[in-house]
Protein backbone atom coordinates (compact mmCIF):
# COMPACT_ATOMS: atom_id res chain seq x y z
CA UNK A 1 0.00 0.00 0.00
CA UNK A 2 1.30 3.20 -0.80
CA UNK A 3 1.68 6.76 1.43
CA UNK A 4 -0.40 8.72 -0.66
CA UNK A 5 -0.55 12.11 0.62
CA UNK A 6 -3.31 14.73 -0.89
CA UNK A 7 -3.35 15.67 -4.14
CA UNK A 8 -0.93 18.90 -4.51
CA UNK A 9 -2.16 21.60 -6.46
CA UNK A 10 0.60 23.67 -8.68
CA UNK A 11 0.46 27.42 -8.64
CA UNK A 12 1.05 29.64 -11.72
CA UNK A 13 3.56 32.25 -11.31
CA UNK A 14 3.88 35.35 -14.61
CA UNK A 15 6.80 34.89 -15.83
CA UNK A 16 6.16 37.50 -18.99
CA UNK A 17 3.85 38.81 -21.76
CA UNK A 18 4.12 37.98 -25.50
CA UNK A 19 3.36 39.74 -28.60
CA UNK A 20 3.97 37.63 -31.66
CA UNK A 21 3.94 39.42 -35.13
CA UNK A 22 2.55 37.35 -37.76
CA UNK A 23 2.54 37.09 -41.53
CA UNK A 24 0.46 36.04 -44.46
CA UNK A 25 -1.04 32.44 -43.97
CA UNK A 26 -0.26 29.96 -46.42
CA UNK A 27 -2.49 27.51 -46.99
CA UNK A 28 -1.29 24.56 -47.85
CA UNK A 29 -4.93 22.60 -48.47
CA UNK A 30 -6.31 19.24 -47.03
CA UNK A 31 -4.31 17.00 -45.37
CA UNK A 32 -5.31 13.46 -43.65
CA UNK A 33 -6.05 15.34 -40.21
CA UNK A 34 -7.31 18.69 -41.45
CA UNK A 35 -6.88 21.99 -43.32
CA UNK A 36 -2.76 22.61 -42.95
CA UNK A 37 -1.26 26.35 -42.66
CA UNK A 38 1.56 27.69 -42.36
CA UNK A 39 1.54 31.11 -40.54
CA UNK A 40 5.30 33.18 -40.81
CA UNK A 41 6.07 34.93 -37.23
CA UNK A 42 8.22 37.74 -38.80
CA UNK A 43 8.65 39.40 -34.95
CA UNK A 44 7.52 40.74 -31.80
CA UNK A 45 8.71 41.18 -27.98
CA UNK A 46 8.44 39.42 -24.81
CA UNK A 47 8.40 41.57 -21.57
CA UNK A 48 8.02 40.43 -18.26
CA UNK A 49 9.56 40.11 -14.84
CA UNK A 50 11.46 36.76 -15.65
CA UNK A 51 11.79 37.74 -19.14
CA UNK A 52 12.42 39.90 -21.63
CA UNK A 53 13.71 39.37 -25.35
CA UNK A 54 12.67 40.47 -29.11
CA UNK A 55 11.36 37.78 -31.53
CA UNK A 56 13.36 36.96 -34.36
CA UNK A 57 11.58 36.43 -37.80
CA UNK A 58 11.69 33.31 -39.32
CA UNK A 59 9.73 30.61 -36.99
CA UNK A 60 6.01 29.83 -37.92
CA UNK A 61 2.99 28.03 -36.41
CA UNK A 62 2.70 24.83 -38.65
CA UNK A 63 -0.92 24.91 -37.68
CA UNK A 64 -4.06 22.02 -38.28
CA UNK A 65 -7.83 23.13 -39.01
CA UNK A 66 -9.59 20.34 -37.86
CA UNK A 67 -13.13 20.04 -39.69
CA UNK A 68 -14.79 21.45 -36.08
CA UNK A 69 -13.02 24.76 -37.08
CA UNK A 70 -10.32 23.73 -33.92
CA UNK A 71 -7.05 25.30 -34.37
CA UNK A 72 -4.03 22.60 -33.45
CA UNK A 73 -1.46 25.12 -32.59
CA UNK A 74 2.45 23.79 -33.46
CA UNK A 75 4.63 26.80 -33.71
CA UNK A 76 9.13 26.95 -33.08
CA UNK A 77 10.74 30.20 -33.06
CA UNK A 78 14.04 31.96 -31.92
CA UNK A 79 14.11 35.34 -29.79
CA UNK A 80 16.85 37.42 -28.77
CA UNK A 81 17.05 37.83 -25.07
CA UNK A 82 18.01 41.81 -23.75
CA UNK A 83 21.37 40.35 -22.70
CA UNK A 84 22.09 39.10 -26.27
CA UNK A 85 21.33 35.28 -25.46
CA UNK A 86 19.24 33.28 -27.80
CA UNK A 87 16.21 31.76 -26.88
CA UNK A 88 13.99 28.49 -28.79
CA UNK A 89 10.41 28.59 -28.54
CA UNK A 90 8.06 25.76 -29.01
CA UNK A 91 4.22 26.04 -28.33
CA UNK A 92 1.38 23.84 -28.96
CA UNK A 93 -2.23 24.14 -28.19
CA UNK A 94 -5.89 24.54 -28.92
CA UNK A 95 -7.94 27.36 -30.42
CA UNK A 96 -11.49 26.83 -30.74
CA UNK A 97 -15.09 28.51 -30.73
CA UNK A 98 -18.75 28.53 -31.68
CA UNK A 99 -18.47 29.20 -35.74
CA UNK A 100 -19.71 32.56 -35.66
CA UNK A 101 -16.79 33.46 -33.26
CA UNK A 102 -14.30 31.81 -35.88
CA UNK A 103 -16.16 33.72 -38.61
CA UNK A 104 -15.46 37.11 -36.99
CA UNK A 105 -12.04 36.08 -36.15
CA UNK A 106 -11.14 35.06 -39.48
CA UNK A 107 -12.40 38.30 -40.96
CA UNK A 108 -9.54 40.31 -38.37
CA UNK A 109 -12.50 41.58 -35.93
CA UNK A 110 -12.13 42.08 -32.15
CA UNK A 111 -12.77 39.52 -30.28
CA UNK A 112 -12.78 39.56 -26.34
CA UNK A 113 -10.71 36.12 -25.90
CA UNK A 114 -13.30 35.25 -22.88
CA UNK A 115 -15.43 34.31 -26.01
CA UNK A 116 -13.05 31.56 -27.23
CA UNK A 117 -10.60 28.58 -26.06
CA UNK A 118 -7.01 29.37 -26.86
CA UNK A 119 -4.77 28.10 -24.87
CA UNK A 120 -0.45 26.67 -24.79
CA UNK A 121 1.85 24.71 -23.41
CA UNK A 122 5.27 26.45 -23.77
CA UNK A 123 8.74 24.95 -23.96
CA UNK A 124 11.82 27.47 -23.60
CA UNK A 125 15.27 26.38 -24.49
CA UNK A 126 18.28 28.69 -23.45
CA UNK A 127 21.88 28.04 -23.35
CA UNK A 128 22.75 30.90 -21.16
CA UNK A 129 23.53 29.69 -17.90
CA UNK A 130 21.67 33.06 -16.04
CA UNK A 131 18.62 31.26 -18.22
CA UNK A 132 18.98 27.52 -17.82
CA UNK A 133 15.74 27.63 -15.14
CA UNK A 134 13.77 27.85 -18.45
CA UNK A 135 15.23 24.66 -19.57
CA UNK A 136 13.20 22.23 -16.45
CA UNK A 137 10.64 24.44 -16.21
CA UNK A 138 7.21 24.03 -17.45
CA UNK A 139 5.22 27.02 -18.86
CA UNK A 140 1.78 27.37 -20.09
CA UNK A 141 -0.16 30.27 -21.56
CA UNK A 142 -3.16 32.08 -21.83
CA UNK A 143 -3.87 33.19 -25.87
CA UNK A 144 -5.42 36.08 -28.02
CA UNK A 145 -5.61 36.04 -31.52
CA UNK A 146 -5.55 39.27 -33.07
CA UNK A 147 -6.15 40.50 -36.71
CA UNK A 148 -2.26 39.93 -37.25
CA UNK A 149 -0.77 38.81 -34.64
CA UNK A 150 -1.21 36.12 -31.34
CA UNK A 151 -0.63 37.49 -27.85
CA UNK A 152 0.14 35.34 -24.52
CA UNK A 153 0.42 35.73 -20.99
CA UNK A 154 3.18 33.37 -19.57
CA UNK A 155 3.28 31.49 -16.62
CA UNK A 156 5.38 29.00 -15.00
CA UNK A 157 3.97 25.71 -13.35
CA UNK A 158 4.93 25.63 -9.83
Amino acid sequence: MSDRSEPMAPTLEFVAHAEIELGEPMELGNVPTGVRRIIPISGGTITGPRLRADIDSGGADWQIVSTDGTAVIDTRYSATMSDGSSLFLQTQGFRHAPAEVLARLAAGEPVAPSEYYFRLTVRLECGAPDHAWVNNTVFVATAQRTSDAVTYDLFALR
